[in-house]
């Protein structure tokens, strides 16, 4: 599995160097596309995500909005768990895996972050930094409809842990379809209400939305591997 997924991660960064012009910037190659993909991400974020985002933060209570950051966090924790092993972070691994544990049995599924509590430290990660772990380059940057921000190692990261089970995907158990997509969509509204105070700010403090998006982007990601690593 593992140089699978490094062998398709090497041809798509391969494929970003193919693209890249005599003016093009080595990191973001695909620059006039990603630039058309993120104002359709923005537009689609304007009229809708950002909205409902904001009517969930002044309507929901906010304990209750705690717990659902929390439901949706512990969903997290066993993937990371399974990442952090694969990476080499046994103790990191185990007390993620812990984690989920305690809190799925204990805290109603996560609503309760008894865990957090107990002080298991949560380490988010996810197959991404695992390629990196193992070697991948980061790959060129690439803005992806509706989903936002990525890099070739990215994308590959994702397919696979579309491909991981349970362990990455817990809401693809969920038997009754409109409980499986009512809840995906809680999740995503989570995340987007989570970041109106940034996106809120960003047309304030960049001239270009863009770079500064790309740029922040791939700092972070730059630093998600530690040199340890």
């Amino acid at each position: 599995m593992k140089a699978k997924f490094a062998s398709l991660a090497l041809i798509l960064t391969a494929l970003g160097g193919c693209a890249t012009g005599p003016y093009a910037d080595p990191k973001d190659p695909f620059e006039p596309l990603n630039r058309e993909i993120y104002a359709f991400n923005d537009s689609v974020d304007q009229a809708i995500a950002a909205p409902v985002a904001r009517t969930y933060k002044q309507v929901v209570p906010e304990l209750v909005q705690e717990g659902v950051g929390h439901f949706f966090g512990n969903l997290g924790d066993a993937w990371s768990g399974v990442n952090a092993l694969l990476q080499g972070q046994g103790e990191a691994g185990l007390t993620n895996l812990m984690r989920f544990t305690t809190n799925t049995v204990f805290g109603f599924w996560g609503v309760l972050d008894i865990a957090t509590e107990m002080r298991m430290r949560r380490t988010t990660t996810n197959l991404s930094d695992t390629l990196g772990v193992w070697g991948v380059p980061t790959g060129p940057y690439v803005v992806l409809p509706l989903l936002g921000p990525s890099t070739a190692r990215g994308v590959v990261g994702k397919v696979g842990e579309s491909h991981a089970g349970p362990v990455a995907n817990p809401l693809n158990e969920v038997n009754d379809k409109q409980t499986r997509i009512g809840l995906g969509l809680l999740g995503v509204v989570d995340q987007r209400a989570g970041l109106l105070n940034v996106t809120d700010r960003l047309g304030g403090l960049a001239l270009d939305p863009y770079s500064f998006v790309r740029d922040a982007y791939l700092q972070r990601e730059a630093h998600r591997i530690s040199p340890q690593q």
